[in-house]
């Protein structure tokens, strides 16, 4: 089985839309066929995007997030963040980075090129395989078969 570390922007992804691989990811997860994991920020990132973008969806969002099955772990420790704060260009995602390696998935799951996928210094410095919720969902249902 495969575990996946979604950020907020492959996790705002999969409630918001009806379709698409990180709805398709999400159900999944509510299935038992992938685990997912989130961080607490990730969580407060999601519900501070939903409020903003679509505010009277919040609480079906968090019905969602508990539907869902997603663990949620605690943040890494500002004395972890604080030492890797060199590993990317955007130092407020290295806490979801650090969070991510520290679950040991097989996947991070995002839609932020900029600060993920695009650097590579990103992955080669994690070990972590970082990819969109599509790609990630191709290598999920090769393995499911």
């Amino acid at each position: 089985m495969a575990t996946l570390f979604l950020d907020s922007s492959a996790l705002f992804a999969g409630i918001a839309s009806s379709s698409g691989a990180a709805r398709v990811l999400l159900l999944l997860g509510e299935t038992g066929r992938v685990t997912l994991i989130v961080s607490e920020q990730v969580i407060a990132e999601t519900e501070r995007a939903i409020a903003r973008k679509l505010p009277v969806a919040l609480g079906e969002v968090r019905r969602a997030i508990l539907k869902s099955g997603l663990r949620i772990l605690p943040n890494p420790s500002i004395e972890a963040i604080a030492a890797h704060l060199n590993w990317m260009a955007h130092a407020a995602d290295v806490t979801i980075l650090l969070s991510a390696m520290q679950s040991e998935v097989d996947f991070l799951v995002t839609l932020n090129r900029k600060h993920f996928i695009d650097d590579r210094k990103v992955a080669e410095l994690s070990g972590l395989l970082i990819e969109t919720p599509g790609d990630a969902l191709a290598r999920v249902r090769s393995r499911l078969e």
